[in-house]
């Protein structure tokens, strides 16, 4: 076993206190009280519009593709650099998968790539917060505002981060977001819809209910329900919710630590940013980060795979990131745009470091002190 593993989810203890609570109450399943107490606490806490709870980012993102009722033969741009449920959950509405590569500066998707890549069957964006550091939002809904398409945030990576002083998840039509094991915030597995958009959310609800409108029987707001839009079973068990609520309950805490761990990272890795060795995260000016996970990028694939073995002998699990999508094996026959030279190199460059919420000084001294070792 790694003396230092990449992850390892953090246990408040008020989660089993919650877990209980619901086991007690007897409706444990989905859109149940502790549902209801986790909505309650996200629209509160940012602002978002309608929050429904998912099993998984991944749902999140295909309930995201319903409500743009994305068809065959619909275009939308997203970057190469990114999980691949960013993208199946449009290609499984037959959509055209655009992909735009990264910025120089950090992985996300260069934003003044977008409007080259917008064409008469393009019908939304969807940007991804690597890292949970933010895209250049304004530009990118100024954008879309221009040629009428829609702006989905893929925020898997982006609970508690920020645009200038608007929350990720809020700015876009809608949101979506992950509480995989992973995930600052989790429930093993696990995700949220948000819905911006007033005039989505009625129907979201229902996609989310199996394309029912059983959630507004449950109100009083019709006097049965029944079979009215597509849907799937979309909502989490009450007692994953009761697990959420109970890291929730720690937000603050956890946040604090994660950005202490990032911030300490950064601050004794810079001297090797300095002499050329790796490149460090970005931050641009407008938005900030939120302790989600560190990543370094070597000067070459080789560098990056060796520093991995070095690291691994010592204890400590480094690991690499995405595969550009645009190369994997389901859709490089499919990909005919331009070549994507900075997803390749984060593809190829990119490691992350240990990341997790129990993760001390001296332990973060040790794993620095290692990489520092390799360049030296």
């Amino acid at each position: 076993m790694m003396q230092f593993p990449f992850n390892k989810p953090h246990f408040t203890g008020r989660e089993a206190y919650h877990v209980a609570a619901a086991g007690a109450s007897g409706k444990i399943s989905g859109n149940g009280q502790f549902t209801a107490l986790c909505h309650d606490f996200f629209r509160q806490r940012y602002g978002f519009g309608k929050v429904l709870l998912t099993t998984s980012c991944t749902d999140a993102l295909e309930m995201t593709a319903l409500l743009a009722r994305i068809e065959p033969g619909d275009e939308v741009i997203m970057p190469s650099f990114t999980f691949v449920s960013t993208a199946n959950a449009f290609i499984l509405r037959g959509a055209h998968i655009i992909f735009a590569d990264s910025n120089p500066y950090n992985p996300n998707m260069d934003v003044s790539l977008i409007e080259s890549l917008i064409s008469s069957r393009t019908r939304a964006i969807v940007v991804v917060h690597y890292a949970g550091i933010a895209c250049d939002m304004d530009a990118v809904m100024e954008l879309a505002g221009r040629y009428r398409l829609l702006v989905i945030e893929d925020a898997a990576h982006a609970i508690d981060s920020f645009y200038k002083d608007r929350p990720l998840g809020s700015i876009g039509h809608m949101g979506a977001f992950s509480f995989h094991e992973t995930k600052n915030i989790s429930c093993g597995e696990g995700g949220m819809l948000v819905v911006n958009d007033a005039e989505l959310a009625p129907r979201a609800e229902i996609i989310w209910e199996k394309g029912t409108n059983r959630a507004a029987f449950y109100r009083g707001e019709v006097d049965k329900y029944g079979w009215v839009d597509v849907g799937s079973s979309f909502l989490p068990s009450d007692l994953a919710a009761a697990y959420l609520l109970g890291q929730l309950d720690s937000l603050d805490d956890i946040q604090q630590k994660r950005k202490h761990i990032f911030d300490t990272y950064h601050h004794f890795l810079m001297p090797l940013q300095l002499s050329g060795d790796l490149q460090l995260p970005y931050i641009p000016d407008y938005a900030s980060h939120n302790g989600h996970l560190f990543y370094i990028v070597t000067q070459q694939l080789s560098h990056r795979d060796r520093l991995i073995r070095h690291l691994n002998q010592q204890g400590i699990q480094a690991v690499f990131h995405y595969l550009p999508l645009h190369q994997s094996p389901f859709y490089k026959n499919k990909y005919t745009g331009r070549p994507l030279p900075e997803s390749e190199r984060y593809a190829d460059c990119l490691l992350r470091l240990p990341f997790f919420y129990d993760l001390d000084d001296e332990q973060i001294e040790t794993v620095v002190k290692a990489v520092f070792g390799f360049f030296n």
